[in-house]
């Protein structure tokens, strides 16, 4: 069964094979990372991680039964007990429940585990796939997303009340 697990050290060559197996998928749908992303993305890597050790963000990871990387699912700017949701699915793993399955795995734990009561997360108008994921675990949409919130796309922003 997959487990949501929370970004180490160690994860970091299945992270970047999930991220090169999936560029293009994602380049579809949200803005490319560009080259320089995979060029640096060891130091990337231990920076994310340093910026998890802070508290700033919370990085995790979908992980399959086989070890490969199904997800990532990232808690940013955490501040106050509100956070920004963001995530991304492998493409074979898109359409399988895989994204539901996560985020209402961490809008469970994320109370608890970083005491959060809020999430928002921002959603661009071509991707029904997201906002339906974001409204079957509870996110309600609170107004427009701009361009600058969605690397150059238009969307809304959703927002969930979580409970400890």
């Amino acid at each position: 069964m997959p487990e949501l697990t929370p970004l180490h050290a160690d994860h970091a060559p299945a992270v970047l094979a999930f991220e090169l197996a999936n560029r293009a998928y994602f380049a579809a749908s949200i803005t490319d990372r560009g080259d320089a992303y995979f060029d640096e993305f060891t130091d990337r890597h231990r920076a994310a991680l340093a910026e998890q050790q802070a508290g700033e963000c919370a990085f995790y990871l979908y992980i399959d039964e086989d070890g490969s990387v199904l997800g990532r699912f990232n808690l940013y700017d955490l501040a106050d007990g509100a956070a920004v949701l963001g995530y991304r699915v492998a493409e074979h793993a898109a359409g399988r429940g895989v994204a539901t399955a996560a985020v209402r795995e961490l809008c469970r734990t994320a109370p608890a585990a970083h005491g959060l009561h809020t999430l928002r997360a921002a959603v661009s108008d071509d991707n029904p796939a997201s906002r339906k994921v974001l409204t079957k675990t509870g996110f309600v949409p609170i107004g427009p997303a701009t361009p600058a919130d969605l690397g150059g796309k238009h969307g809304t922003w959703y927002r969930h009340t979580l409970h400890p």
